[in-house]
């Protein structure tokens, strides 16, 4: 085996991938004001394909709580209209030429209840993925003790430090979801 330094220093780089990954996907989670990164999740139907809304137009924030797509493509608004109804943000757009105004309506209590839902759906994927990390790491230990590269005790010690490395991981997720729970609930 290679070295524990370095197993452990790639298992950390891709626990902290999914940790920005949830960050990502919950700046994609609307609180009531009006953020470009609302629609980073939203995809449209374009020239045969899905692409990113922002590469299809410009995003905005003309108000605190609205937003506006300026589509590049005039045959493309009725694409980016019906990617943003079927996004599941809940939003309604508005289309005005090339131009779609998108109002964020407040967030009712039904609705917030419903967003920490999906919080904690983005939270729970988030966790298995620092698992599957975590996971590929003991299989390299278990491969390496097989090959006689280092000990039963040595195997024990490590597992136990890759285990103590995820726990600290999965703390970080937690606290990320109370922070994004807080901060929907807030009103």
């Amino acid at each position: 085996m290679a070295d524990i330094a370095a197993l452990k220093t790639d298992l950390k780089r891709r626990m902290e991938g999914a940790l920005d990954s949830l960050h990502k996907e919950f700046s994609g989670l609307r609180t009531g004001r009006a953020s470009v990164s609302l629609l980073d999740t939203v995809q449209v139907l374009a020239y045969g394909q899905a692409m990113p809304l922002n590469q299809v137009g410009s995003i905005g924030v003309p108000e605190s709580r609205m937003l506006a797509v300026q589509v590049w493509d005039k045959g493309m608004v009725k694409s980016v209209e019906k990617a943003i109804i079927d996004s599941g943000l809940g939003l309604n757009p508005a289309v005005d030429g090339q131009m779609v105004r998108i109002p964020i309506p407040p967030l009712n209590e039904e609705r917030r209840k419903e967003l920490v839902k999906v919080a904690s759906k983005y939270t729970e994927d988030a966790r298995v993925s620092v698992r599957n990390v975590r996971r590929h790491g003991m299989d390299e230990l278990k491969r390496a003790e097989k090959g006689n590269e280092i000990s039963e005790d040595q195997l024990r010690q490590y597992s136990d430090e890759i285990q103590k490395i995820t726990d600290e991981f999965v703390g970080k997720v937690d606290e990320t979801l109370a922070a994004k729970e807080a901060e929907i609930m807030q009103v």
